[in-house]
């Protein structure tokens, strides 16, 4: 057995044996899947609280406006007059007054709310579209329109999309497109972040521990510093793999005992309005399925694997090169920058330059310099990206791991062996010419 499968071998059954990541990785799905449940059932908690609106309205043009939902009752007291109204309300401890002034038809602070908390936004917005639709409706009326015939007038237009070849799309196609890649880009950047600092721990640890000593006697750095990127990345894998088994099988189990719907989760989203009306209108959800059938699913899966295994080997030589430079992990702060930047300036193009233009400047620049390619060019992949592009990408994506190691391993043959003193920038540039 060489010598580098023998590191590699020893790095992951020295990481799977570590008793914080046998703990770790069996508790971690279980934080998860609680994390999630309680979020589901607090939120189809709140989505269950009943609420009484006491409305007064002394122009009396809204009596139709305002119906009872299954969230939300209205309770007409114009007739009672203001202040019994809101004496009432507030004497029941209902959600709030709405009072309509006389004037609402030329004044802009005719409506007013009372309560003793502030209302959510969601539900400002829908009174004052309600209201807004009613004023309006009274003001065309006003001018002697026909509100049947101006619905009628009313057109809706459908852009087709089709490229030149006769290939039809629709405008869903870049969202899907844009999901696609943007997770694929951000479980890369969790991943790197993740197990780059375990590779960084475990060279601390050796170093620390004085072991690193008597391995560097018999083995060149290059081939120790591989060996460990790789190992931690095999041990990364297998607790990522059984993250996901243990985590799905307990929410399928949460989903059927207890009737926790983890989808429930995402209405906390700001854009969970948007997710709703895609899930509510069958047209569309048929449109998202068809335009995920026309993804280019096996150049997603390659594309996914190299750059996903270029990217975390390139960050992990780095991660491991600040390990050998520093003694503890606090001192690793100073050099944590050079990291994390590269990855949130991906992150930042990928959503908002690759989603708005997939093929411009910006997005293809970004897409082949090595720092960044691996997140950016796995976000333009859906979008269909020359091959050449895709070829140059990962060329340099490889000779920027393989020469990271080679400047990482002269950083980890002079860092290794020095103990007592934080190292600066110019300190490490030399050891490069050692």
């Amino acid at each position: 057995m060489s010598i580098l499968s023998l590191i590699i071998r020893r790095e992951y059954v020295a990481r799977v044996r570590n008793k914080s990541f046998l703990i770790m990785t069996f508790l971690s799905p279980l934080i998860a899947v609680g994390m999630i449940s309680l979020i589901s059932y607090l939120t189809q908690l709140n989505g269950e609280d009943k609420r009484t609106v006491v409305i007064v309205d002394d122009s009396r043009l809204f009596d139709t406006v305002f119906v009872n939902t299954d969230q939300t009752t209205y309770l007409d007291l114009t007739k009672e007059g203001m202040e019994t109204a809101k004496k009432l309300a507030k004497d029941e401890s209902y959600y709030g007054l709405i009072y309509i002034n006389k004037d609402v038809k030329t004044s802009d602070n005719a409506l007013t709310f009372y309560g003793d908390e502030s209302p959510s936004y969601d539900f400002i917005t829908d009174i004052e579209k309600k209201i807004e639709k009613k004023l309006e409706n009274e003001r065309l009326i006003a001018q002697g329109i026909d509100l049947v015939i101006l619905e009628n007038a009313k057109a809706s237009v459908s852009l087709n999309v089709e490229n030149f070849s006769g290939e039809q799309s629709s405008k869903m196609s870049n969202w899907v497109k844009a999901a696609f890649g943007g997770g694929a880009g951000y479980l890369l950047m969790m991943f790197i972040i993740i197990y780059g600092n375990m590779v960084m721990r475990s060279v601390i640890e050796e170093k620390t521990n004085r072991i690193i000593e008597v391995i560097i006697s018999s083995v060149k750095p290059f081939q120790l510093m591989l060996g460990k990127i790789l190992g931690t990345t095999l041990a990364g894998i297998t607790q990522f793999v059984i993250w996901v088994l243990i985590g799905s099988i307990l929410l399928v189990v949460l989903s059927s005992i207890f009737g926790i719907d983890p989808s429930a989760a995402s209405e906390v989203n700001p854009l969970s309005s948007q997710v709703k009306d895609i899930s509510s209108d069958p047209s569309l959800v048929v449109e998202i399925l068809e335009e995920i059938k026309k993804l280019p699913l096996l150049q997603l899966v390659i594309g996914f694997f190299i750059y996903f295994v270029g990217g975390y080997f390139l960050y992990s030589s780095i991660y491991a090169a600040i390990g050998a430079a520093v003694d503890n992990e606090t001192d690793t702060q100073q050099f944590m920058l050079p990291i994390i930047m590269p990855l949130m300036l991906a992150i930042y193009v990928g959503f908002f330059s690759v989603i708005d233009n997939p093929h411009g400047t910006v997005a293809t620049i970004f897409s082949i310099i090595p720092l960044t390619s691996p997140i950016v060019m796995l976000m333009r992949i859906p979008f269909d990206v020359p091959g050449w592009q895709i070829a140059i990408s990962v060329t340099l994506l490889i000779l920027s791991f393989v020469g990271t190691v080679w400047f990482g391993s002269k950083i980890y043959r002079v860092g290794i062996l020095m103990y007592g003193k934080k190292p600066t920038y110019k300190e490490i540039f030399k050891w490069l010419k050692y």
